[in-house]
């Protein structure tokens, strides 16, 4: 009788949430020695859960034995159904919650789209909480109704809850205790920690060069690390120009998210209130 190797799963998960610095985190624990994150996010517990189970633990196989096993899905913490779905399956996951003031989160996710060429040069389109085209951009935001998702499924000290301002102030810190929370010493690289993990800088093709291009894709991989093709692409790419967010949609939005804010503050002992004022997040007096 052969014995078949025992499936390995995640015993942590970055859950998100969207455009709020799990690009980044991911990236400082892949540098670690003792850690395996698969590169691309898995989605299985939100968009890809009819795969199934056989799926997901491939993409741990090359893991190794002495590797601790993770994975990011920056949408579980928005979707309705992964908190129970992640509870049914590894219900002593640690999972690690990044939280971005939802107002730039939302302008963010525009604009990423925006880049894509997905959505219109007209935020209010998006994110007027009135009249959106697309509720993703408001509902990622709700982070209160769904951390409490979350802790109808899980204990408390399961759920480790980092913002985004505490990346931005001090990175190694909050490195330090996402390790802490997942059981591993940490392995901090000082040159890593300043890495930003964004594209939203990068200069780009013309959209309209990019929808030509679109069925060559495959073809041009070959050759995009080769002189004349990055000397071609540097010459057409330019920055790309996002709409702003006005003044007033700004204002709607912070009326929209002042009930959820209100009740997030309470949930993790954070004051928020900076995040309609524009200053860093503060530790709430206990």
């Amino acid at each position: 009788m052969i014995d078949r190797p025992v499936e390995r799963l995640p015993s942590f998960i970055i859950i998100g949430a969207i455009k709020a610095a799990t690009t980044w985190i991911a990236h400082q624990l892949r540098q670690h020695p003792g850690i395996f994150l698969p590169g691309p996010e898995p989605h299985y517990f939100s968009t890809e859960f009819e795969r199934g189970l056989q799926w997901y633990t491939g993409l741990f196989r090359t893991a190794g034995a002495a590797k601790m096993i993770g994975e990011k899905s920056a949408d579980y913490l928005s979707h309705p159904l992964a908190a129970r779905r992640i509870a049914e399956m590894l219900p002593a996951a640690r999972l690690i919650v990044q939280l971005r003031n939802p107002v730039d989160r939302a302008y963010s996710d525009y604009c990423m789209l925006y880049r894509r060429g997905s959505v219109s040069s007209d935020p209010a389109r998006y994110l007027s909480p009135k009249t959106s085209e697309n509720r993703r951009f408001l509902e990622n935001g709700r982070y209160a109704t769904h951390i409490a998702r979350y802790l109808d499924s899980f204990p408390q000290q399961q759920l480790a809850i980092i913002l985004h301002d505490d990346v931005r102030a001090m990175p190694e810190q909050t490195l330090r205790e996402v390790c802490a929370h997942i059981g591993i010493e940490p392995m901090i690289i000082s040159e890593n920690l300043i890495v930003r993990k964004n594209d939203s800088e990068t200069p780009l093709l013309p959209l309209g060069v990019r929808r030509v291009a679109r069925p060559f894709k495959h073809l041009a991989r070959r050759h995009r690390n080769q002189q004349w093709f990055q000397a071609i692409r540097g010459a057409l790419a330019r920055p790309v120009e996002y709409p702003p967010l006005s003044d007033d949609l700004r204002a709607r939005l912070y009326d929209f998210y002042q009930p959820e804010l209100e009740t997030l503050q309470k949930m993790i002992g954070r004051d928020l209130t900076c995040w309609t004022q524009g200053t860093a997040a503060a530790t709430m007096p206990r």
